[in-house]
């Protein structure tokens, strides 16, 4: 798949599966995605981290370490300052390119 496609709905992606969790770390994140999509989006390190960075930095998110079977691993979670826009922006795109491709 073109990841520019991936790039410009990462941040979305990220912030969608973290309130649906409520909380969850990179490694995690990039597996949910696999499996959800059947491995037809792949989301390495190199992309991901630099958009949770990014959404903390915007106070989107917020982090804490904890550790995790005696292994330290930084958690993100939403901040209060969480909007649902641009949640529902995507879904609307989304929407949108269907009624174009079908």
């Amino acid at each position: 798949m073109n990841k520019t496609y991936i790039k410009g709905f990462l941040e979305d992606i990220v912030v969608f599966l973290i309130r649906e969790k409520g909380e969850s770390y990179g490694y995690e994140l990039t597996r949910m995605v696999e499996e959800r999509t059947k491995g037809v989006i792949s989301i390495n390190e190199g992309a991901l981290y630099p958009v949770l960075h990014k959404l903390e930095q915007k106070g989107v998110l917020i982090s804490e370490f904890k550790t995790a079977s005696n292994r330290p691993r930084k958690y993100y979670r939403l901040s209060a300052g969480y909007s649902q826009q641009s949640e529902d922006d995507v879904r609307t795109y989304i929407a949108a390119l269907q009624a174009i491709f079908n």
